[in-house]
């Protein structure tokens, strides 16, 4: 902005026009002490000052603003029509004047002049500017500097305090700083310690110094007292600033004793498997030999029983036919037979549980109505009612699931409440996870199947006791029965990887609840993710 000061309007207004007509921001003083003012609160590249004014004069004004740090890049140009002599032209320049220009003045020449000190002070500012920005950034850059000799200072004490060898790299790869440590291993502070030859790092290290990425190794290290060579784990870590590497931070972390104990624990590992696949191999032979004892033993037991019931029966039918009392004792007798019969091939079925056998994808739905078919007579003589829904596929041993359903529609068809025929029910779903009550989902990985009867139900705080062999919770005069069944049932269910529960209460029928994996081969994956 240019400011016109003179105490004659007429002075002022040709002047303000001709420099409005070049596009300068104009204001005006009438006075010495008005321009003062102005000065002290507007900032202005030009002043031009009229000479001979009442009160302050040119000079005088110019000595004042002279003073002003605000005006320290401000040009003063004087006009004068009367004061034109030479000492009147040396007192302007003197008063910090730029030029002195007497009345008429060529307002082409001042325009120019004008131009020129108004360029030269946009140039004082920039350069100001410029220079204020430089003492910022030295500024910073000392201060940055100094915060970085500081760290590397709280960083050497922090290495010189570790039980480790530390040491640190600039971004050229060369050796900066070492702690005490360092001189158990190397002789000076500008080599690495000796390494041995298998561990060379060489070739590792230098790929990691060009990528700017941590470096870590198990290496050996020749101890320079003893001459032997000790286990470390190296670790290099890059520094970067503004993603660029300005230093190294490593340590050589002694992990002898650990790598010796590993060792010797590797060692007691591998003779532990060793033994232990002895023994597996024992344990199987041993179970081959239990297997045929029990095939020998059962066999050897049915046969007896088979010929007891056979002469029981004789006698009764032959000899006794008039006697009701030796009839009743020989038909306990035939039961008690009987049950002895069941209880062995029961316990033969438990046993053959162990017996690894393949999986297959099963159709559980035909596999029900087959089984059905052996409770045809119990279903016609009790009316009982018996409902499959749809049942997805589901990878099966077939013959050992069909055992679990046959001993829950059996259990459900035998405790039945008296004088109300029994209605079963087997219904399932596809559920998310492996949980009694895990949330339904249309492609689920496990299956929920739950038989579902109208019987006796029982006692819930007994469901740890049901699935237990030869637990039973009624007496067999009421319920006929080994104990066996749940346990057979719980053992397969196991052996298909799933889970076994139930829900009941008394007199209010009984829920048995299956959950099985609907493919056993992804059960693997997801239990070996190898």
């Amino acid at each position: 902005m240019i400011l016109l000061v003179d105490d004659r309007p007429e002075n002022i207004l040709p002047l303000k026009k001709i420099l409005e007509l070049h596009r300068f921001a104009v204001d005006t003083a009438g006075s010495g002490e008005e321009a003062l003012r102005k000065v002290l609160n507007t900032t202005y590249s030009v002043i031009i000052l009229d000479v001979q004014m009442p009160g302050m004069d040119g000079f005088e004004v110019a000595n004042a603003i002279a003073g002003f740090s605000k005006a320290k890049d401000t040009s003063i140009i004087f006009l004068s029509a009367v004061n034109t002599e030479k000492r009147f032209i040396t007192k302007g320049y003197t008063a910090g004047a730029i030029d002195y220009l007497t009345k008429p003045v060529d307002p082409d020449i001042l325009v120019l002049k004008v131009k020129t000190l108004e360029k030269l002070y946009e140039q004082q500012q920039e350069l100001r500017a410029t220079q204020d920005s430089l003492r910022k950034e030295i500024e910073v850059r000392k201060q940055a500097q100094d915060a970085l000799t500081e760290r590397m200072q709280e960083l050497q004490r922090v290495l010189s305090s570790l039980p480790q060898m530390a040491f640190t790299i600039a971004s050229n790869g060369q050796l900066e700083y070492v702690n005490e440590h360092w001189y158990r291993y190397a002789p000076d502070s500008r080599n690495f310690p000796s390494i041995h030859p298998e561990d060379d790092i060489c070739a590792s290290w230098a790929a990691a110094l060009a990528s700017g990425t941590e470096f870590t190794q198990e290496v050996r290290l020749n101890e320079l007292a003893s001459g032997d060579f000790r286990y470390h784990l190296l670790r290099i870590t890059p520094i970067k600033q503004q993603e660029v590497v300005n230093r190294w931070i490593g340590t050589f972390t002694d992990i002898h004793a650990q790598k010796k104990t590993a060792e010797l624990l590797e060692q007691q590992v591998e003779l532990r498997t060793n033994e232990l696949l002895l023994k597996n191999t024992e344990l199987e032979r041993t179970n081959h030999e239990l297997q045929q004892f029990t095939w020998v033993v059962s066999h050897d037991l049915k046969e007896p029983i088979r010929k007891i019931q056979l002469l029981n029966d004789t006698i009764k039918e032959k000899f006794l036919k008039d006697n009701p009392e030796a009839v009743s004792y020989l038909d306990r007798s035939i039961r008690s037979s009987a049950r002895m019969s069941a209880l062995i091939n029961d316990l033969l079925a438990y046993s053959q549980l162990s017996v690894p056998e393949d999986f297959q994808l099963t159709d559980l739905n035909a596999l029900l109505g087959e089984l059905l078919l052996d409770f045809d007579d119990t279903i016609t003589r009790t009316g009982a009612v018996i409902t499959i829904d749809k049942l997805p596929p589901v990878d099966t041993i077939p013959t050992r699931i069909r055992q679990v359903f046959q001993n829950l529609i059996s259990n459900a068809l035998k405790f039945a409440r008296v004088d109300e025929p029994p209605v079963v029910r087997i219904y399932g779903e596809l559920i998310a996870t492996k949980a009694i009550d895990g949330l339904p989902s249309p492609a689920g990985p496990f299956c929920r199947i739950v038989v579902q009867d109208n019987g006796i139900g029982f006692d819930e705080k007994f469901l740890s006791r049901i699935f237990i062999i030869f637990q039973r919770l009624h007496n067999r005069t009421s319920y006929e029965g080994t104990g066996i069944g749940l346990a057979i049932a719980k053992k397969n269910i196991d052996k298909h990887h799933g889970l076994i529960s139930a829900r009941s209460c008394l007199n209010e029928g009984a829920s048995f609840i299956l959950v099985l994996p609907v493919s056993q081969a992804s059960r693997l994956r997801e239990s070996d993710p190898s």
